[in-house]
């Protein structure tokens, strides 16, 4: 009869850090094959030689092995991790309520020209003068729905906080869509006349 006390199973091989593939590449069949009368499973009975085991992992091959095996199971973890960061990051921002300033219309009007002028607006030592939006500057026709729409998408800024902690090009990418598209969602919302300017935003930053 095999004593059991010398022998290990897969199960606790694999409890000792072996994986799969490092069992059939380092150790081969198993020691003892066969069905266990004791036992009314079909299943057979697969046993390695503790003394084997622990002989092969104090080779070379095996520290090598083992390392790859580490590696692989390290990487697969922080995949995880940041799956679930990305999936967390996504779902506050689309749980997060979006207060968008209510302003009177000529107040809007005043902040984004000025806005709009700041930003336009000549460095130290340039030419005169400033651009388009300046005090007493007339705005292009539509310019001015433009130019409320950015300064209210400027002001939502504080919104940016939400994608924190993601530095992955494709998770990134998608939750700053969402979060752009959720702002101009706002943006429509609190002001129906910029609804036309907000989805043009979205369509063309969604492309």
């Amino acid at each position: 009869m095999t004593d059991r006390s010398l022998y290990v199973s897969p199960a606790g091989v694999r409890r000792r850090g072996w994986s799969d593939a490092m069992m059939r590449e380092l150790l081969g069949l198993p020691d003892v094959q066969g069905r266990d009368p004791r036992r009314h499973t079909p299943a057979p009975v697969r046993l390695y030689l503790l003394a084997r085991v622990e002989a092969v992992e104090r080779t070379p091959e095996f520290a090598a092995a083992s390392t790859a095996v580490a590696e692989v199971r390290r990487s697969a973890a922080v995949g995880v991790l940041a799956e679930g960061r990305r999936a967390a990051v996504l779902a506050a921002i689309r749980a997060e309520p979006i207060l968008v300033p209510r302003l009177p219309a000529a107040e809007l009007e005043r902040r984004a020209a000025r806005h709009r002028h700041l930003l336009t607006a000549p460095a130290p030592g340039g030419p005169p003068g400033g651009g388009a939006g300046g005090r007493g500057v007339r705005a292009p026709s539509g310019s001015l729905t433009r130019w409320q729409v950015g300064y209210l998408r400027q002001v939502l800024g504080r919104y940016e906080a939400l994608l924190d902690g993601l530095y992955g090009d494709t998770g990134r990418r998608e939750a700053e869509r969402l979060l752009r598209r959720r702002l101009y969602e706002a943006i429509a919302a609190a002001y129906p006349a910029l609804a036309r300017e907000c989805a043009r935003r979205i369509a063309r930053e969604s492309a």
